[in-house]
C-alpha cells in the first residue's frame, strides 16, 4: 500500500494515567475480530509526557475507515474531543507527527481528512481545531 491520504481519529475514550493503545488493541483484535489495531498510530499520554505509539506498520492497509483503507493512515488520539480540545502537548505532537508523514510522504495538507469526512460521527470531535491543525502542518 502507498499512502496518499491521513485521516485523523479521536479514541472517544479518556485519557487516563494507564495506556489504553493496548485496550483499543484488545478491543479491535477481541471485539471486532480484527488481526491488529485498525490505526497506523496513536498519540497519548504515557507517563508524563505525549507519546505517538505505532499500530500497524505504514505500508500495510489500516481498518480505521469503512471504505477508505485501501489508501490512507489511521492517526488516533486518545481522548474524547466532543467533550473538550485536545490538550495543547497533545495537539502539537499530532501536528509534528501529522506533518513529518505529509513531507515524508509526499501528502499535500489538502489529503488530511477528518474520520467524519466520511461516516455520519463527530469525528476527530466537535472541539478539535480541524482548521488550525491543517493550518498547522502545511
Amino acid at each position: 500500500m502507498k499512502p496518499t491520504r491521513i485521516i485523523i481519529h479521536h479514541s472517544l475514550t479518556k485519557d487516563g494515567s494507564t495506556v489504553s493503545w493496548d485496550a483499543i488493541r484488545w478491543y479491535h483484535t477481541h471485539t471486532m475480530g480484527w488481526r491488529d489495531i485498525g490505526y497506523h498510530a496513536g498519540i497519548e499520554l504515557v507517563g508524563a509526557r505525549y507519546e505517538v505509539l505505532i499500530g500497524r506498520m505504514l505500508d500495510e492497509q489500516g481498518a480505521h475507515t469503512s471504505g477508505q483503507n485501501n489508501d490512507s493512515l489511521g492517526i488516533c488520539l486518545v481522548g474524547n474531543f466532543d467533550l473538550a480540545p485536545p490538550p495543547p502537548a497533545q495537539l502539537d505532537l499530532a501536528v509534528r507527527f501529522a506533518g513529518s508523514l505529509c513531507r515524508l510522504l509526499e501528502i499535500p495538507s489538502s489529503r488530511v481528512y477528518r474520520h467524519s469526512d466520511f461516516a455520519a460521527k463527530s469525528c476527530p470531535g466537535a472541539m478539535f481545531p480541524w482548521d488550525e491543525f491543517i493550518r498547522r502542518i502545511q
